[in-house]
């Protein structure tokens, strides 16, 4: 047995690349207590954000702001609206029925399916890797399924940024859901500057689901060295064995603990869930789209405040404040210190690959910010496809004004040095791209 033991730490050192921390208090369910690795350091997007340094902010549930007592108008409060009335109802006795009712109104593929077994969610009681998580996204909502529990919701309002709700189990022919606000207690902390954010974990989890050991805390993003993430959460396909905490549970050993291997389906019915995938290509743009819906609210409730302070216009001691945010915006969207990629690349489950690329947008050239590179990087073109999202498009006058300025400046030759990880080549290509597709003139 302790054999056993020593080889199960041998790998997971090996396949983490992370030494194993002593455990204290390691039998308290849900509790992660890692730190962020020496050299990874901040908040948010891991893109160096400030949260609007010299401004004079608001709590996000005060004026001007309103976050619970203003009307939701995103995707899925669309949805539940049209679902009191319009046929077929949502409403399904099977959950998995109306998990997948719920995602074909969404527009969310299945193939966007991710598994995580950590108990890192609002409803832990009944997340373990023999009944993991299912999460489902596109660009402006995102749907968790836990067998035998509650729809959970998280979906980008215009206004507001995420808005979280928890759908009612049976009972009804139709949908639902209310908000809640229990989420705030994870989505509304330090990862999003105590904004309404999203937030992904990295742990070591028991058989259980508790935490053992916690990595990348506090901060989301692309940025994110890759052998740091998806500890809890399944990896499948070609990368299911790369460099990266996936796939692993812990189990506690004489004040430390040893890793112990987690494949997809050992210990859970994939009949469960309506796909058999949970891959690392989603995992990279599940990821990539986190961090750049965090740094859109930190933007839209920064300028709010502004203009509330300016009585309505951006006071001058105020415009630096807004332009550095809207400067790490831009330094996120153009992909700056992106996490390298697995060596060899990324091979994508080739549904989700061909229900991604189907989004795409491009202009005369037929060249699109979705077109993949995966060999070294994500994209062929290193600017963010979420540019074409309506949180991003919402946002103030004089936000938006900032970052597509900033975002042209970066972009134009002889810019920043700080932009000279893009070729010129590449420069001109997303502009050609952002001017055939409207988003700049």
């Amino acid at each position: 047995m302790a054999d056993g033991r020593k080889a199960s730490t041998a790998a997971c050192a090996t396949r983490c690349t992370l030494p194993l921390r002593c455990i204290v208090g390691w039998g308290l369910v849900g509790l992660s207590l890692g730190v962020c690795r020496d050299g990874v350091a901040g908040a948010g997007a891991g893109a160096g954000a400030g949260a609007g340094e010299g401004l004079e902010v608001r709590r996000f549930q005060e004026a001007p702001h309103h976050y619970y007592s203003r009307v939701p108008s995103d995707a899925f409060a669309r949805l539940l609206a049209a679902s009191k009335t319009q046929e077929p109802a949502l409403g399904a006795a099977d959950e998995k029925e109306r998990l997948l009712g719920v995602l074909k109104a969404l527009q969310i593929p299945v193939s966007s399916q991710l598994l995580v077994y950590s108990a890192t969610s609002l409803q832990s009681g009944i997340i373990n890797p023999a009944n993991p998580r299912a999460l489902y996204f596109n660009e402006e909502s995102y749907v968790g399924f836990v067998p035998g529990g509650r729809m959970e919701i998280a979906s980008i309002d215009p206004e507001l940024g995420p808005v979280f709700y928890l759908v009612n189990a049976g009972g009804s022919a139709r949908l639902d859901a209310v908000r809640s606000e229990r989420c705030m207690n994870c989505h509304g902390g330090r990862t999003s500057w105590q904004l309404p954010g999203l937030v992904a974990e990295s742990v070591i989890p028991t058989k259980t689901g508790a935490s053992l050991d916690g990595f990348r805390r506090e901060l989301v993003g692309h940025v994110i060295p890759i052998k740091e993430r998806l500890g809890g959460w399944h990896v499948t396909g070609a990368q299911a064995q790369e460099q990266h905490l996936g796939n692993l549970m812990g189990e506690a050993y004489e004040g430390t603990y040893t890793c112990i291997a987690n494949p997809p389906g050992l210990r859970f019915s994939w009949e469960r869930y309506p796909g058999r995938t949970s891959d690392l290509f989603a995992h990279l743009i599940h990821e990539h789209q986190l961090g750049f819906h965090n740094l859109v609210t930190l933007a839209l409730y920064r300028t709010r405040d502004a203009l509330l302070t300016g009585g309505g216009k951006v006071r001058q001691e105020d415009r630096s404040a807004l332009e550095s945010i809207a400067w790490d915006l831009v330094r996120y969207m153009l992909f700056q210190k992106e996490a390298a990629l697995p060596k060899g690349g990324v091979t994508p489950d080739p549904s989700f690959a061909r229900d991604f690329s189907a989004r795409r947008v491009a202009g005369n050239s037929k060249a699109s910010l979705r077109d993949l590179e995966l060999k070294e990087r994500m994209f062929r073109y290193r600017c963010s496809y979420m540019i074409y999202t309506p949180g991003f498009q919402a946002l103030q006058p004089v936000m938006k004004d900032f970052v597509l300025r900033a975002l042209q400046h970066a972009l134009t030759e002889g810019g920043p040095d700080e932009f000279n990880y893009l070729p010129g080549a590449e420069k001109r290509a997303i502009l050609a791209i952002l001017r055939e597709t409207g988003v700049i003139g």
